[in-house]
């Protein structure tokens, strides 16, 4: 189960815009077909339901509107060790009854946690949809959580973070990283958690945590594949349906990252390290966070700046100069709270780190100070529309947005609308976030180093 999945913007509204692209054509021949549908069950469990009938499979995500930035202080990885805990045992199935369900069938299953939610999915045959539902139904309120569950659980998720973090120097530079880049708001704080806070987590925080987020009113349910809107409408309510509504929770308001007026670095010097590398990053409003206009400019920087091979950073420090083995761009748009944009590069042969950085500080600045042409624009826009058209073929992409989108306050006409609104944004636009947002005064910078070997 992956702890700290976070779902790349560039991929899942790219995603949307074909959709919008094809769905015109699918729908001169069978205009209900391909309809996505969105509804409520009665005890306010959201659905969406997201028809592809091209294979005889389907995609079945449950995502709960709690993640790791909802965590109460001192309760660190308590929502990643809570997503180990719903794979254990229930009032009506034995512990691991589920996945051997799921692998009789020949389907899938697994789960991960991010930063604004904790997400089950499984892929199987349409005929087993009903019984994921109820499998699903049933560990949403009926786990059995006492002290030897969670002390077993507990330990693995102590060795799953001592093997993926404290083992990797690069993990441990990101841990960093972010406790640095946000000096206020819990994305500072790792999905994983911190090891002392880990070895702390007991049954009655377990409990505290089930009850309050583990409800259907807390919960999006997205169903993607070969399935009609009123099946699946009548599968949920036997279901899912049936699980009492839960107490409404407050809104998801969380400490406010202060204005940033310094930079900030942070480097970490390991023998385990062979190339370095360097990444900067700014604080910067996502999609939920942003003034009209300024995550689609923010997301067509990323792309013109470093998203792929015809990027500027690519191709003027990976193909004309020849100096750098990477360089390239993030932006993290889908959080629920302002997100990262970072920039990061890595030498080639004898260039250095100092090369490399500063080739990079001069691509920002050069787009802050001139902006970028029409035609870099339009391309950056096509070039989206192209890489969705692969992606599309991965069913579970689909349900990834809507899934995504509406656990981090999205709504589904967000999702029809934002091709639109990628449309609308201007090459000024995009000069006006890099000028206002990637202020290097204000930016935190991780550096990831070889030890110095002796003589040198």
């Amino acid at each position: 189960m992956k702890s700290d999945a976070q779902w790349l913007l560039r991929i899942v509204l790219a995603l949307a815009l074909f959709v919008v692209a094809v769905r015109p054509a699918a729908s001169e021949t069978a205009p209900n077909e391909w309809k996505v549908t969105h509804f409520l069950l009665d005890n306010g469990m959201e659905v969406v339901v997201i028809p592809d009938r091209r294979a005889p499979i389907v995609t079945h995500m449950v995502w709960y509107k709690v993640g790791s930035a909802d965590e109460l202080p001192g309760k660190s990885g308590i929502a990643h060790f809570f997503e180990h805990l719903m794979f254990k045992a229930t009032s009506n199935h034995a512990a691991g009854e589920f996945d051997r369900a799921v692998a009789a069938i020949g389907g899938s299953n697994n789960a991960f946690t991010s930063y604004d939610y904790t997400v089950f999915h499984e892929t199987v045959a349409p005929e087993a949809l009903e019984q994921m539902m109820g499998f699903e139904a049933d560990r949403m309120r009926n786990l059995i959580l006492n002290d030897e569950v969670i002390a077993t659980e507990r330990d693995v998720v102590l060795e799953e973070r001592r093997s993926r973090v404290d083992s990797d120097p690069g993990s441990l530079l990101e841990e960093e990283v972010s406790a640095t880049l946000y000096q206020n708001h819990p994305y500072r704080i790792p999905v994983i958690g911190w090891m002392q806070e880990i070895e702390k987590l007991n049954r009655a925080d377990a409990r505290e945590f089930y009850d309050r987020y583990y409800t259907p009113n807390n919960a999006v349910l997205v169903v993607a594949g070969d399935v009609d809107s009123d099946t699946v409408k009548a599968m949920a309510e036997r279901t899912y349906g049936q699980v009492a509504r839960g107490p409404n929770l407050p809104p998801r308001l969380r400490p406010v990252e202060p204005e940033h007026n310094t930079r900030r670095t942070v480097t970490l010097t390991d023998a385990r390290v062979s190339v370095p590398s360097f990444s900067t990053q700014w604080v910067v409003p996502s999609y939920h966070t942003a003034k009209p206009g300024e995550a689609e400019a923010l997301d067509l920087l990323a792309e013109i700046l470093g998203g792929g091979t015809r990027s500027r950073l690519y191709q003027e420090l990976v193909v004309k100069k020849g100096i750098a083995a990477s360089a390239g761009t993030s932006f993290s748009g889908t959080t629920l709270d302002d997100t990262s944009f970072s920039v990061y590069g890595a030498p080639r042969g004898k260039a250095t780190l100092a090369e490399i950085e500063e080739g990079v500080d001069f691509e920002v600045s050069r787009i802050a100070r001139d902006g970028v042409s029409a035609e870099e624009l339009e391309q950056a826009k096509t070039r989206f529309v192209r890489s969705m058209i692969f992606a599309r073929d991965r069913q579970s992409s689909m349900a990834n947005i809507y899934g995504s989108t509406l656990a981090t306050g999205g709504t589904v006409d967000d999702i029809e609308q934002w091709p639109q609104r990628i449309r609308n944004v201007t090459a000024q636009d995009v000069k006006s976030v890099a000028a206002r947002y990637l202020v290097p005064e204000h930016a935190t910078t991780g550096y990831l180093l070889p030890e110095a070997r002796a003589g040198n």
